[in-house]
């Protein structure tokens, strides 16, 4: 594995304070389109790094950009605000050239940045002229475009302008009024943005080759395809989009069936697919749908291959794996197995694609192309996989893995650059993987709606069904008064058969009544709720074979420390595993640089802990004087005493590696490491 994971584009969004009540919402939601859905999560969504940056008031600038991926994109939102205030200019100026720099002007002040420094004769996106109707869709489409331009022009690094711009190609059936309309719409939409198009009408021009011409621009398009009731029985629609498959080009299919469709033409299956309506009144919001689905599934289509092939050379999945942006298709193996020369046909043919996996049945059909040579040896084998879930690639013998992830208090995105959901997919992520190589996962949180027990949970449904094993369970261990509130009944009926909720009543030397929920309202209950949480946390890790550690609040919490930090200092005292993700922010990110750089970060510290949680004084007397206060001498021992180099032998993993999974942001580097961890764990017992 190279020292450094570098994935091929990260996107970054700088935006003034001031800016914040205005635009964030936009920023926002565009943001939710370029990564995994968390609402969704085995759906076919774009996962590219993105990184935010802002601050909580206008003195203070966030953190500079970093060099995260091989090719940055820097989304820059300049308004009044950013052009008179010279910290926020001084910080302008100090963003690395090398960034692909979109400046997006807010206001037409913003305008004014282009006079002078990094921005001069800049060319900017004009925000402030987008009509106010359907202004959250133009950002998205928009910007989406900016993404492609800069990220994705495949015909040549050197187009600029408008020759830089997605060429889409409008198939649809000239038989059919709202096939034919549509698509005249959407030519006439586009015909007054920067986006080319591809019009058969209008851009085959006299005397020339109506087959030759089609080709020659489907090659370079991205292929919207109008379904109307009439699309699928038409020759050179079906001819298009057999066309665009074997050309492994983006497609889209929109869906405007007014009464029925007799038989869905096979190839135009494994795609995107839009519904719109023939509501007139909202067609321009209809457009601007089927447009920016349409540069989405661009850049991911585009971006899957990049990716993939990053993932050969970091030795991730096979160097002979055939990429692919889709889930492979019947037509496709068979034109690979076709090209294969004779000496190649008794190898293994690897195809990958993009995650999540389709399920075992939907693929089940390349088992058929398995035949057997005269000696009984079998040719021609096929292997289709994602890069990490692949449940025929199981070699981990199963353990009790403990997770400790736990949310924190966000800083408006000034040192810490990742929105706080990313914490929710790392979850999800790692459920998935986990769970499908039969690990049981161990999580000691409270049961609450958009909580990370929930969201663990219905991985953990997901991956049931998937690979049809009722075996696979998540341990919930609750410490007391937790367990009897009344939302754990409805977590037990929700997800019976997959959870298991393990209840921890409060030590014995604390007289109370464990049936009546005591609230943490005073210092007094405080201490009987720190006292249970330890209690909860010490037998819940001892009956853990390793642990894995992330995020996590410094403040705010109900325990006698940061709970993630009690859960590291209790996992080192036993001597457990402990897999220790740095890169994702909260009291695991000043864990990791404390030990990296063996300097104590000051939230480590019970000075800093009583400056910045009320009571929390109090609550360490009252501890401190029953035998039970937090030892912040034992914290500093430990952390001054952590080698990495322990630390990575414990788990499977090189020093070099370890270090880099206490530093990485990175989702798909950090579960690789774990997973390559543990199976090191396995093959070594």
């Amino acid at each position: 594995m190279n020292s450094k994971y570098r994935p091929p584009l990260a996107i970054n969004f700088v935006w003034h304070p001031d800016d914040h009540s205005t635009h964030f919402q936009n920023i926002t939601k565009f943001r939710q389109y370029l990564t995994r859905d968390i609402d969704r999560p085995f759906s076919r969504e774009l996962n590219i790094p993105t990184f935010l940056y802002s601050s909580r008031n206008i003195r203070i600038v966030p953190n500079q950009i970093k060099k995260w991926a091989k090719k940055n994109i820097v989304f820059l939102f300049l308004s009044e605000n950013t052009l008179i205030n010279s910290n926020w200019n001084e910080y302008i100026e100090n963003i690395s050239s090398e960034f692909g720099i979109i400046p997006v002007a807010l206001d037409e002040s913003a305008l004014k940045h282009a006079n002078y420094g990094l921005l001069k004769d800049k060319n900017f996106v004009r925000a402030y002229n987008w009509p106010q109707v359907n202004y959250q869709e133009f950002f998205i489409l928009m910007l989406s475009h900016e993404i492609y331009r800069l990220g994705f022009n495949e015909t040549s690094t050197t187009k600029t302008g408008i020759d830089s711009s997605l060429k889409i190609f409008l198939s649809h059936a000239k038989a059919d009024v709202q096939g034919i309309g549509l698509a005249m719409e959407i030519k006439n939409f586009i015909d007054n943005t920067s986006i080319q198009r591809f019009f058969d009408t209008t851009d085959i021009s006299p005397c020339f080759n109506f087959d030759e011409e089609i080709v020659k621009n489907l090659k370079e398009s991205t292929v919207i395809a109008i379904g109307s009731d009439k699309y699928s029985s038409r020759y050179w629609c079906q001819r298009e989009i057999l066309m665009a498959k074997e050309e492994r080009r983006p497609i889209v299919f929109v869906n405007t069936l007014e009464h029925y469709e007799d038989r869905i033409f096979p190839a135009a299956v494994n795609i995107p697919n839009i519904h719109v309506s023939h509501d007139t009144s909202i067609r321009s919001k209809e457009i601007l749908r089927i447009l920016i689905a349409t540069l989405l599934e661009t850049i991911r289509f585009n971006y899957s291959k990049i990716l993939l092939d990053y993932y050969k050379e970091q030795n991730w999945i096979p160097e002979n794996s055939v990429i692919f942006s889709r889930p492979p298709e019947v037509n496709q193996i068979i034109t690979l197995l076709k090209n294969k020369d004779d000496k190649d046909r008794q190898e293994v043919l690897n195809i990958c694609y993009p995650e999540p996996p389709v399920y075992p049945e939907e693929i089940s059909w390349i088992n058929h192309f398995e035949s057997k040579s005269s000696d009984g040896e079998i040719i021609n084998k096929i292997q289709a996989r994602t890069p990490l879930w692949s449940i025929s690639d199981i070699k981990q013998s199963s353990k009790n893995i403990g997770i400790s992830i736990s949310d924190y208090k966000e800083d408006q995105y000034e040192k810490q650059n990742q929105h706080i959901d990313e914490l929710k997919r790392l979850s999800q992520v790692l459920a998935g993987h986990l769970l499908s190589r039969k690990h049981k996962l161990i999580y000691g949180g409270d049961l609450r709606e958009d909580g990370f027990t929930q969201f663990i949970l219905d991985e953990a449904l997901i991956i049931q069904n998937r690979i049809m094993d009722n075996s696979l369970r998540v341990e919930n261990h609750l410490a007391w008064p937790l367990f009897i509130d009344p939302k754990v009944k409805s977590f037990k009926a929700k997800y019976h058969g997959i959870l298991h909720i393990e209840e921890y009543d409060a030590p014995n030397d604390i007289p109370l009544n464990n049936e009546v929920f005591l609230p943490p309202n005073c210092s007094e209950n405080l201490y009987i709720w720190s006292r249970s949480l330890t209690n909860m946390r010490e037998l819940s890790i001892r009956k853990s074979d390793l642990r894995i550690i992330s995020a996590g609040k410094s403040s705010d919490y109900k325990g006698k420390m940061p709970g993630v930090l009690e859960e590291f200092i209790i996992s080192m005292k036993i001597q457990k595993p402990i897999y220790l993700l740095g890169g994702f922010g909260g009291i695991t990110n000043k864990i990791t640089t404390s030990i990296i750089n063996q300097e104590l970060a000051p939230e480590l510290t019970e000075e800093w802990q009583i400056q910045n949680n009320a009571g929390y004084a109090k609550l360490q007397e009252i501890s401190t004087s029953k035998g039970f206060g937090a030892d912040y001498s034992e914290v500093k021992n430990l952390i001054n005493s952590t080698n990495i180099e322990i630390l990575a032998n414990n788990t499977g993993l090189s020093t070099e590696e370890y270090k880099r999974l206490m530093i990485t942001p990175f989702i798909d580097e950090a579960v690789h490491l774990i997973l390559k961890g543990l199976t090191a764990i396995s093959t070594s017992q």
